[in-house]
């Protein structure tokens, strides 16, 4: 009972903290979103994907809706940054604790909304930019992201930053994807849309990949760091697992 209240209140101090980091991470801009006048993808990104693996799934996703709301607020966030964000948190929290299932049962039915959205989607106006989606789909399905989620335990600093760059670029991908949704959603031009998803092609690819290596790099450290300390054995195994499995011992 005492461990619960302790493992509890840990959560929601790590919650508070990641969501305050996440709400103070989206001031800070990396690229234009194509398409969206004055708005910016943020350093929130990188963030998103850590903190579904150290607070589980749920409460990850809660972190980056407290966050992103508070960003929304402040107008340092878009709507597609916002929903981008709750998914990715939720995608890679999902993945690190072996539902990868659920993962990718998200990812799919997002790509499918997103690139059959009725008359804007690319499935209709530019199929070739899904290509590096379709990539992400096969990586999140096959073995090798299964061997990436055994890597998250390895004490290899190299292993655990692979393990880290394919889990997060899976579930950036997916954050990219949902906030494609929404900005089809918010659009209704099929000529500007064929523009925009002409010029993403190229773009998100490399965006997103930049987004997983720079996730890889912290999440490595503060995994790494985190061991070294009476916290978690590994990110990814969130707190409400923890004391679950400390009160059955």
């Amino acid at each position: 009972m005492t461990s619960n209240r302790k493992f509890t209140t840990v959560n929601v101090a790590l919650t508070a903290v990641f969501t305050a980091l996440y709400a103070v991470l989206g001031f800070l801009r990396i690229s234009p979103i194509i398409g969206l006048t004055g708005q910016a993808i943020t350093a929130a990104a990188i963030i998103a994907p850590i903190i579904g693996m150290l607070l589980g799934p749920y409460i990850g996703a809660m972190s980056a809706f407290l966050g992103g709301t508070i960003g929304l607020f402040l107008g340092s966030l878009s709507y597609p940054s916002f929903a981008g964000g709750i998914v990715t948190a939720f995608c890679a929290g999902m993945i690190r604790t072996g539902k990868r299932a659920i993962a990718a049962l998200v990812y799919l039915t997002l790509f499918l909304l997103f690139a059959f959205y009725p008359v804007v989607g690319p499935a209709w106006v530019f199929p070739p930019e899904t290509w590096f989606q379709i990539v992400g789909l096969i990586i999140l399905l096959s073995p090798l992201q299964s061997f990436a989620k055994k890597l998250l335990d390895s004490q290899s600093s190299t292993r655990l930053m692979y393990g880290f760059f394919f889990t997060c670029l899976a579930s950036t991908l997916a954050g990219q994807i949902a906030g494609s949704l929404v900005f089809e959603i918010l659009a209704a031009d099929p000529n500007v849309m064929m523009g925009t998803w002409r010029a993403l092609t190229g773009v998100y690819p490399l965006e997103r990949s930049i987004i997983a290596l720079a996730a890889a790099f912290i999440g490595t450290g503060l995994s790494k760091t985190l061991k070294s300390t009476n916290l978690p054995p590994s990110i990814g195994k969130s707190w409400h697992n923890r004391s679950q499995s400390d009160s059955n011992t």
